[in-house]
Protein backbone atom coordinates (compact mmCIF):
# COMPACT_ATOMS: atom_id res chain seq x y z
CA UNK A 1 0.00 0.00 0.00
CA UNK A 2 3.30 2.68 0.88
CA UNK A 3 4.38 1.64 -2.67
CA UNK A 4 1.15 2.40 -4.20
CA UNK A 5 1.02 5.66 -2.43
CA UNK A 6 -2.35 5.07 -0.83
CA UNK A 7 -3.54 7.63 1.85
CA UNK A 8 -2.07 7.08 4.92
CA UNK A 9 -5.70 6.36 6.39
CA UNK A 10 -6.48 3.66 4.49
CA UNK A 11 -2.99 2.04 5.66
CA UNK A 12 -3.29 2.73 8.84
CA UNK A 13 -6.43 1.38 9.15
CA UNK A 14 -5.03 -1.99 7.69
CA UNK A 15 -2.14 -1.90 10.35
CA UNK A 16 -4.74 -1.85 13.23
CA UNK A 17 -7.18 -4.56 11.56
CA UNK A 18 -3.70 -6.57 10.88
CA UNK A 19 -2.72 -6.10 14.73
CA UNK A 20 -6.59 -6.77 15.76
CA UNK A 21 -5.90 -10.33 14.25
CA UNK A 22 -2.92 -11.17 15.53
CA UNK A 23 -4.69 -10.47 19.07
CA UNK A 24 -7.23 -12.81 18.57
CA UNK A 25 -4.94 -15.17 17.37
CA UNK A 26 -2.65 -14.92 20.36
CA UNK A 27 -6.00 -15.52 22.41
CA UNK A 28 -7.33 -18.60 21.05
CA UNK A 29 -3.81 -20.38 20.72
CA UNK A 30 -3.37 -19.12 24.67
CA UNK A 31 -6.93 -20.92 25.23
CA UNK A 32 -5.73 -24.12 23.37
CA UNK A 33 -2.40 -23.77 24.83
CA UNK A 34 -4.34 -24.37 28.60
CA UNK A 35 -7.21 -26.85 27.24
CA UNK A 36 -4.80 -28.48 25.32
CA UNK A 37 -1.28 -28.98 27.11
CA UNK A 38 -1.93 -27.46 30.50
CA UNK A 39 -4.64 -29.38 32.08
CA UNK A 40 -3.09 -33.21 32.04
CA UNK A 41 -0.27 -31.73 33.82
CA UNK A 42 -1.36 -29.25 35.67
CA UNK A 43 -0.94 -30.62 39.35
CA UNK A 44 3.11 -30.01 38.56
CA UNK A 45 4.36 -26.94 40.00
CA UNK A 46 6.74 -26.81 36.70
CA UNK A 47 3.58 -26.46 34.61
CA UNK A 48 1.96 -23.83 36.84
CA UNK A 49 5.07 -21.63 36.45
CA UNK A 50 4.82 -22.16 33.03
CA UNK A 51 1.65 -20.81 32.81
CA UNK A 52 2.01 -18.44 35.47
CA UNK A 53 5.05 -16.70 32.97
CA UNK A 54 3.25 -16.96 29.92
CA UNK A 55 -0.08 -15.32 31.50
CA UNK A 56 2.41 -12.42 32.90
CA UNK A 57 4.01 -12.18 29.60
CA UNK A 58 1.15 -11.99 27.62
CA UNK A 59 -0.83 -9.67 29.39
CA UNK A 60 2.34 -7.15 29.06
CA UNK A 61 2.51 -7.45 25.79
CA UNK A 62 -1.00 -6.91 25.66
CA UNK A 63 -0.97 -3.11 28.26
CA UNK A 64 1.90 -1.78 25.87
CA UNK A 65 0.12 -2.51 23.01
CA UNK A 66 -3.25 -0.74 24.41
CA UNK A 67 -0.48 1.94 25.89
CA UNK A 68 0.52 2.47 21.95
CA UNK A 69 4.36 2.45 22.98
Amino acid sequence: MIEEDKYCDDILIQIVAAEKSLKSLANLMFENHIYRCITDDIKSEEVIDELTSLFKRFNDRRFINEKGY
